[in-house]
Formats: structure tokens, C-alpha cells, sequence
């Protein structure tokens, strides 16, 4: 078992609770990154699914749990032969936190009918990482998750932001892990917010995140590409796109956050 793997773990209470712990190394700055915490809902609705797979959830974020004890709660909707659907609460102290639903199903290893390429990367050893924050900074998710970035896109660090919402970059856990569903839920979340390429700042927090697992990826590095469509009225739209290391298109998210505040 990996340290993301027991930062995620979710204990059978009964068919409906599931007892979790909010782990502190997943901190962005004082809030717990949002894919983290998708995943560790995951965990829970999937163990009590009768399929293997989450192959879409979306979640609102009522509020911002902080590390600690937590439960997930399970109304199970329906299940079918092919499909089944969940809905799953985080709570914390008896209040919601995160308030969403989970399709889960069986993914075969099957080739597509139709695909988009992937987009085009410079080479792994021509991408940069990001500075190491400073330990105050509450930062920790960092130091979870290996991150190359397409160099353009993170000209905003010099105050150099290229004008366009958008983000690139290869990802891999920094412990080795081959990624499976719950490390791509913390992928489609895992860039820097869209927006500071386009000249804005500070933490901006979720508050509607769909993602959709399209196929179990590959071993080895995953390429993220993120951008947005509109930045308005203190609003922006994030797209990302994952593929895995053979190249397939494994997973797509949509989420709408507030432009960021500081």
C-alpha cells in the first residue's frame, strides 16, 4: 500500500458510512486539494458499487474540510447489469462538505472507435518543475506528485503569463505508483488554476468538478492539458484532458471556480 493509497483509504462502517481521514500532506496552502479529496469519496463508492469502476463523478463543494476525520455517506440510486449510480456526501462533524454523484461501471481494455491525438509535449527532460514552496506556505500536495511543465505555460511564475488560460504538463505520483482511478481523480486536479496564465493570482477555490475515467491508463507518465474557454464576472471554466503513456485519451474533467482572490 502506497502513502496516497492509505491517504485515501475509506473503512466500511456499514453499507451506507464509510469512516475516512483527511490526510495533511494534501494541502494547497491551508485547503485540501480537491482531487484528493474526490478520490477519497471514491474509495467508499466504489467498495460498496458491485462494479470496479468509477467512470464519472462530479461533486460541489459546499464548503473546504480540513484534515481530520471525516465520513462518506452512501445513498445508493440504482444498479443495473452494466451501471450503477451513488450518491456520496462528505461530512465532517455532521455538516456536508462535498455534496456529488458516481457512476461506476466495468472499463474493458478495448481500442476506440474514434480518437483525438495527443497534444503535442516537448520531451520530459526539456519541461521544468516548479519552485519548492516555502515550508510555511502550507503547500504539502507538492510533495505528493511529480509534475513537468511545458515551459510557456508557466511564464506567469517570472510575471511572464502568456495571455491564455492554460496549462501543460506530465504527471506521475512521486512515490512510484502505476496510475489507477483514484490517482487520476487527483490528475484532473492536480494543475495550477488555467487562470494564472492569463495574468490572474491567489487560491481559487472549486466549486463544480466533473471528471469521467475513459479508459484504465497505462503505466508510466501522464500528460495533462489544461485550459479555459471564459473568464468573467469573477468566474473561469477549466477543461483538462489526461492521456496515459501509449497515448490514449484516459480521462477528460470539466470544473467552474472562482477567479483567484490575493
Amino acid at each position: 500500500m502506497t502513502k496516497f493509497d492509505e491517504a485515501t483509504q475509506a473503512i466500511r462502517v456499514d453499507e451506507h458510512t464509510y469512516d475516512v481521514c483527511l490526510d495533511p500532506g494534501y494541502g494547497i496552502g491551508g485547503p485540501l486539494n480537491g482531487g484528493y479529496l474526490m478520490a477519497v469519496i471514491l474509495r467508499a463508492a466504489v467498495d460498496a458499487s458491485p462494479f470496479e469502476h468509477p467512470v464519472s463523478q462530479t461533486a460541489q463543494f459546499l464548503k473546504s474540510p480540513v484534515v481530520g476525520p471525516a465520513q462518506v455517506r452512501l445513498q445508493q440510486l440504482k444498479a443495473g447489469k452494466t451501471v450503477a449510480f451513488t450518491r456520496a456526501t462528505l461530512v465532517q462533524d455532521g455538516v456536508p462538505q462535498i455534496e456529488g454523484l458516481i457512476t461506476t461501471a466495468t472499463l474493458r481494455e478495448t481500442e476506440p472507435v474514434y480518437s483525438d491525438k495527443a497534444p503535442q509535449m516537448p520531451s520530459i527532460e526539456d519541461c521544468v518543475k516548479l519552485p519548492d514552496p516555502k515550508p510555511e506556505s502550507n503547500m504539502t500536495l507538492n510533495a505528493q506528485m511529480d509534475l513537468r511543465f511545458d515551459p510557456p505555460t508557466i511564464g506567469w511564475l517570472k510575471g511572464e503569463p502568456t495571455g491564455r488560460p492554460e496549462s501543460r504538463a506530465y504527471f506521475r505520483m512521486s512515490e512510484p505508483q502505476d496510475p489507477d482511478p483514484y490517482v487520476m481523480a487527483l490528475a484532473v486536479d492536480a494543475l495550477p488554476p488555467v487562470v494564472f496564465s492569463a495574468g490572474a493570482r491567489g487560491w481559487a477555490p472549486t466549486v463544480d468538478l466533473t471528471w469521467h475515467l475513459r479508459a484504465l491508463p497505462a503505466p508510466g507518465w501522464l500528460t495533462l492539458h489544461g485550459t479555459g474557454r471564459l473568464i468573467s464576472d469573477g468566474w473561469f471554466d477549466e477543461e483538462v484532458e489526461i492521456w496515459d503513456s501509449a497515448g490514449r485519451l484516459v480521462a477528460q474533467a470539466r470544473q467552474l471556480a472562482r477567479v483567484g482572490r490575493g
